[in-house]
C-alpha cells in the first residue's frame, strides 16, 4: 500500500503543475510592481493621448463623418475611393515616397556619418560642432529662411548669384515652378535632418566599451573600416533602430516645410504629400471619415518601413 502511494506521488513532483498564463503574468505582475508602478503615468499619458486616438482613427476610416452628423459606416468605401477615385491622392503618395527614398536613407546615413566624425575630436569642440549641426533642429521655423535664398526676383541669393556670374538673363521662378519644388523641399529638410538621430548616434558611440576595439585588434581587425562594421555598429544597434524610426517617421510625415515653401497647394500639386493631403481633408474640409482612411494609410507604410529597417539591421556586423 505504502509503495502504491509513493509511486502516485513521485510522477507529480517530477511533473509539476504548470501555472496558466495569466497565473504567470499576475506573477510577475507582482513580482514588479513597484517598476509598473513608477511607469504608471507615462502609460497612461501614452495610452489616452496615443494608443485610443489610433484605434479610433482606425474604427473611424469605415464611417463617413462630417463633425456635424453622426458617423455613418460605410465600410471599405473610403479605401476604394482614395485608390481608385482621388487622383490627388496618387500624386501625394508618388511624392511622398520620391521623397522619403531619397532624404531617409541620405540623412539617416549623414547623421552617422557626421557623429563618428565628431565623436573623433576632443570633448570641447565636440560640445561646439554637436550645437553646431543640431543648431537647425531646434531653431523653430529657422527654414524661412529659405523663401530668401530661392526667392523668385533678382534679390533672391540664388537668382542673384547666377545672374551675376552670367548663368542665366532672368530670376528663375524657384517656388512656383512644379520642376523645382520637390528638389527644394528635399534640400531643406536635409539641412534640417541632423536632429535627435545626430544626438542618439552622438550618444551611442559615447558608450562603446573600449575593450572590445582592442580585443578586435587582437582577433584581426586591421583598418577603421573593418572596427566600423564588426564592433562600432553592432554595439549600437538600439541607437541605429531609434535613428532610423524617427527618421522615417520625419520623412514620411513630412508637410511643414511644404507648405512654408511651396504653399498650400503647392503648384500643380508638385510638393503635395499624404500628410498635406490628410490635413486638407481632415483640417479645412472636415471629412474626418475619409481622413482617418488616408492617416490608418500612411501608418500601415510607416509600420511596413520600419519593419524592413528593422530586418537589415539585424545584419548588421555578420
Amino acid at each position: 500500500m505504502q509503495a502504491e502511494t509513493t509511486s502516485q506521488t513521485v510522477p507529480n513532483l517530477i511533473h509539476p503543475k504548470k501555472k496558466s498564463r495569466i497565473s504567470q503574468i499576475w506573477t510577475e505582475l507582482k513580482k514588479n510592481k513597484h517598476y509598473y508602478l513608477l511607469m504608471s503615468p507615462y502609460m497612461l499619458i501614452f495610452f489616452a493621448f496615443t494608443v485610443i486616438p489610433v484605434v479610433f482613427s482606425l474604427i473611424l476610416s469605415f464611417f463617413y463623418f462630417n463633425m456635424l452628423e453622426f458617423p455613418r459606416f460605410v465600410g471599405w468605401q473610403n479605401y476604394s475611393r482614395l485608390f481608385l477615385n482621388d487622383d490627388i491622392f496618387m500624386i501625394a503618395l508618388k511624392n511622398t515616397f520620391i521623397f522619403a527614398i531619397i532624404t531617409g536613407p541620405v540623412s539617416y546615413i549623414a547623421c552617422f556619418f557626421f557623429a563618428w566624425i565628431i565623436n573623433e575630436l576632443s570633448p570641447k569642440i565636440r560640445a561646439v560642432m554637436t550645437l553646431i549641426f543640431y543648431a537647425p533642429a531646434i531653431s523653430g521655423n529657422v527654414f524661412f529662411i529659405w523663401l530668401i535664398v530661392f526667392s523668385g526676383d533678382r534679390y533672391g541669393y540664388l537668382n542673384g548669384f547666377l545672374i551675376k556670374f552670367g548663368f542665366i538673363l532672368e530670376p528663375i521662378q524657384w517656388l512656383t515652378n512644379e520642376k523645382y519644388i520637390l528638389m527644394i523641399v528635399m534640400i531643406v529638410q536635409l539641412w534640417l535632418s541632423l536632429g535627435t538621430s545626430f544626438l542618439a548616434f552622438i550618444a551611442g558611440l559615447q558608450t562603446i566599451d573600449r575593450t572590445l576595439v582592442e580585443a578586435g585588434v587582437v582577433d584581426g581587425i586591421k583598418n577603421r573600416w573593418q572596427e566600423l562594421w564588426f564592433i562600432t555598429l553592432p554595439s549600437m544597434r538600439p541607437q541605429l533602430l531609434f535613428g532610423a524610426v524617427m527618421q522615417i517617421t520625419g520623412s514620411l510625415a513630412v508637410a511643414d516645410i511644404t507648405i512654408a515653401l511651396a504653399g498650400f497647394p503647392s503648384v500643380n500639386y508638385a510638393a503635395h504629400t499624404v500628410v498635406t493631403h490628410l490635413m486638407d481633408y481632415g483640417t479645412i474640409r472636415f471629412e474626418m471619415g475619409y481622413a482617418s482612411a488616408i492617416a490608418t494609410v500612411l501608418f500601415g507604410i510607416m509600420i511596413g518601413a520600419n519593419k524592413l529597417t528593422q530586418k537589415m539591421l539585424r545584419k548588421v556586423g555578420e
